[in-house]
């Protein structure tokens, strides 16, 4: 059995695609700042007949990548995927630092050193898999959540950049991008009430999964879910920009 290490586990996406290596017969690392929910989620996916490791811990702090690694040294992990991420809502210039800050240490700092950590094991087996889960909103500015598309812009870029590195070494690296999601991720950025939400809809969790754990098994660089999703994806490279950027914020405005 491979072992999976599954970040922002405890809910959403993560939740989803930690069902799908479960009913699939891997092992699972999965790690959420809730100790609570994570295990309810081990409870759960143990009835699979797989082995279930729960490590609550906040990734945003900067020790805790380490920690981890840490905490599974002589655990190989087979397959890394780093889908812990948050985002928030409002004017950059009113936004309180540790909300800046805290965007960039768990969406971009830790994904980063979690790959980094992982990576040179995997190397030296000539196997293993990792997704970096990012957005759509990588592929345009994003007013009203700058920080945020800025960085899910990142996460793209880096991963494209390192699947490109590592071709022919037996390491794949997919950066998975979904679009909007029945998650907990609009409450929690203060997103509920866009026209994102409102007008143009989110998808179901349990579908974006899939299409995710498809995206990795395969080893594609680059996975948008969603056919309406990889059509604004790619007509934005062809419009102008401050276009792309006005309808942006549109979008992210409140519905009122």
């Amino acid at each position: 059995m491979s072992t999976v290490l599954i970040t922002g586990a405890s809910g959403g996406i993560g939740y989803e695609l930690a069902k799908l290596f479960a009913r699939d017969h891997h092992n699972l690392v999965l790690v959420a700042r809730s100790a609570d929910k994570l295990a309810q989620v081990a409870a759960e996916l143990q009835a699979h007949g797989v082995t279930v490791k729960t490590i609550p811990l906040d990734l945003g702090t900067p020790p805790a990548p380490k920690f981890l690694f840490g905490q599974l040294e002589g655990t190989p992990i087979d397959i890394l995927i780093s889908n812990a991420g948050y985002g928030a809502y409002g004017e950059f210039a009113q936004m309180p630092e540790e909300e800046i800050l805290g965007q960039i240490n768990l969406n971009i700092t830790a994904l980063t050193q979690l790959t980094r950590l992982f990576l040179p094991l995997m190397l030296q087996r000539r196997a293993g898999r990792i997704m970096n889960v990012a957005s759509t909103a990588a592929f345009q500015p994003g007013p009203l959540m700058a920080v945020y598309y800025a960085s899910k812009a990142y996460v793209l870029s880096f991963s494209e950049a390192i699947a490109n590195e590592l071709r022919n070494s037996g390491v794949t690296v997919t950066c998975f991008c979904p679009g909007a999601t029945h998650t907990g991720f609009a409450k929690r950025a203060g997103t509920e009430n866009s026209r994102l939400f409102k007008q143009l809809g989110a998808m179901n969790a349990e579908k974006v999964a899939r299409d995710g754990y498809r995206a990795l098994m395969q080893g594609r660089p680059v996975a948008i879910s969603g056919a309406h999703n990889w059509v604004v994806a790619q007509s934005v490279r062809f419009a102008p920009r401050k276009m792309v950027t006005a309808v942006s914020r549109w979008i992210a405005e409140k519905d009122s």
